[in-house]
């Protein structure tokens, strides 16, 4: 039996499905959804009107595990046999202790228990605040210390992945798994319990010690600098200086969430994710949940957490195509689980596939595309106002149609996943692209005079050294040959199409008018040759 999992290729990680590359053309459903089977059949419509081939879900401890030890999963059952129907894949996300850095969907029988399940002092001796650096939100989560609260939350992760394994090891319509979410401490650095006290006064287990220090090369710039200053051995505070509470945290933190992935794994290994609340410049630890996975701690997590096969951005900030870069250092593929809804979406999807190679695109509550962004939750849980392209909506029939493209050739996107033979880009990343492809240079302009458009992004796949496929969206093209020998240049043959059954089917050849001015406002896929000549 094969099941889901992550296949290196030409360096780079996919997603088989099935022994089959698959990219996971994705929306995340609002959290809450998810609980009714019979609310989702809207959402699967919404889904299905995108043109996605995925969507990504939460799975609560709440529901499954009402009374300790009594286990529900009707509804999970209900959620898979949907997508069944819809032909579409899942991936789940466990949302047990944590979920927006609170314990929000953990069972009565855990929330009410404050001696068995301990809560994390953010204020010694207090197990809730208001967050004052949170807009004054009320504030309570479990400590990332408590180890009877990480056995019942691995127990009942397990006791879903054998259900996931026994209902579903045969279909794979669950391709992947996220384990807890945006996991870490708001309002502090790290925990400040008695417990929490003395650990952070005590030794710096050894082996974690010699292990960051022996991989400072890709560390994030202060990190790097505090680590590679600090002491061999000693406390905290002696090995890791000014970022001592933060890397505290996130080696409990991800520790524990390695501890619930592990029991999980053993019965069912999905490959299995984690995600991450950003922090923005100049933001403080405490300022955003501290100890997640992000690409600063990446190293933490690469060390604590070996089940966790991704470590995955929430994305709500205007610097997208920066945190995908971070993102992806240290070999970690980008999945994307969250992201706006808005104006760029599209075009972002592009850069993401074409340029990092991605296994998953996922905007959040893409249940509202199309509408305006306003939801005020989103502001409040990382969305940054100051965003332009909040200001315009994406448009759900270019998205629809940007899905669909790229899902009927992802098998063949995917093969050239850790080539130069897949490239990708979009408006974000400047007025204008330039894509290397060998013997030919392929040039998408993003900002034109002919078009007021400013959301636009390409991707280019090289099928031979002289035949390319193309799609493009709110850009102009432009095609040069690289050969100093051969400057000049004809379009031999350019077509637009699609892909039926993985084989190209033509529709329109354009030739005159149609090859000597190429701006495509609509997301459109193409297939050109190149002839270069003296």
């Amino acid at each position: 039996m094969s099941y889901p999992h992550l296949e290196e290729r030409n360096g780079k990680k996919v997603l088989m499905v099935h022994d089959r590359p698959f990219i996971m053309l994705c929306g995340e459903a609002h959290n809450s959804n998810s609980s009714s089977v019979e609310y989702m059949e809207k959402v699967w419509d919404k889904a299905e009107a995108l043109g996605m081939n995925s969507m990504v879900m939460p799975v609560t401890w709440e529901l499954v595990e009402p009374e300790e030890g009594v286990f529900d999963f009707s509804g999970v059952q209900g959620l898979i046999e949907q997508a069944r129907r819809r032909g579409k894949k899942i991936g789940f996300l466990w949302f047990g202790a944590w979920k927006n850095a609170q314990g929000y969907y953990a069972p009565e029988w855990v929330k009410t228990d404050l001696v068995r399940f301990k809560r994390a002092q953010v204020v010694k001796g207090k197990n809730f605040i208001r967050n004052e650096k949170f807009y004054g939100t009320p504030y309570t989560t479990f400590s990332y210390l408590c180890e009877e609260t990480k056995a019942a939350d691995a127990k009942a992760f397990a006791k879903l992945m054998a259900f996931i394994k026994e209902f579903d090891g045969e279909e794979n319509t669950v391709i992947t798994v996220q384990v807890e979410n945006e996991t870490g401490l708001m309002g502090a650095a790290r925990e400040n319990s008695d417990e929490a006290d003395a650990l952070f006064a005590g030794p710096v287990p050894q082996d974690f010690a010699d292990y960051m220090k022996a991989h400072t090369e890709a560390m994030t710039e202060d990190v790097k600098a505090a680590v590679e200053a600090g002491a061999a051995a000693g406390s905290w505070t002696e090995v890791f200086g000014e970022v001592a509470e933060e890397i505290f945290s996130a080696y409990y933190v991800s520790s524990y969430v390695n501890a619930v992935a592990e029991a999980g794994k053993k019965i069912y290994p999905l490959p299995m994710t984690a995600n991450c609340w950003l922090n923005k410049p100049g933001e403080q630890p405490g300022d955003y949940p501290t100890g997640g996975p992000l690409a600063r701690v990446m190293e933490v997590w690469h060390y604590c957490a070996p089940c966790i096969d991704i470590l995955c951005p929430d994305i709500y900030v205007p610097f997208f195509t920066k945190v995908c870069e971070d993102m992806t250092k240290l070999g970690n593929p980008l999945y994307i689980p969250e992201c706006a809804t808005h104006s760029y979406a599209a075009s972002r999807q592009l850069y993401c596939i074409g340029k990092h190679h991605a296994i998953c695109y996922s905007p959040f509550g893409f249940e509202e595309m199309g509408d305006p962004f306003t939801n005020t939750m989103m502001f409040l849980f990382g969305a940054d106002t100051t965003d332009p392209a909040l200001q315009t909506p994406q448009k759900v029939e270019e998205y629809c149609a940007l899905n669909r493209m790229l899902d009927s050739m992802k098998e063949l996107i995917a093969e050239k996943y850790g080539t130069n033979d897949l490239q990708g880009s979009c408006i974000e990343e400047g007025p204008a692209a330039f894509f290397d492809m060998g013997t030919f240079r392929i040039n998408a302009i993003f900002e034109s005079p002919i078009s007021a458009r400013k959301d636009g992004g390409c991707l280019v796949l090289k099928e031979s050294e002289d035949t390319f496929y193309i799609i493009v969206h709110a850009a102009m093209l432009q095609y040069a040959s690289n050969d100093p020998a051969r400057q000049s240049l004809d379009v031999l043959a350019l077509e637009e199409g699609q892909f039926v059954d993985g084989k190209w089917v033509r529709g329109r050849r354009f030739n005159g008018d149609e090859v000597a001015i190429t701006s495509y406002m609509e997301p459109t896929l193409l297939k050109v040759k190149l002839f270069a000549y003296d």
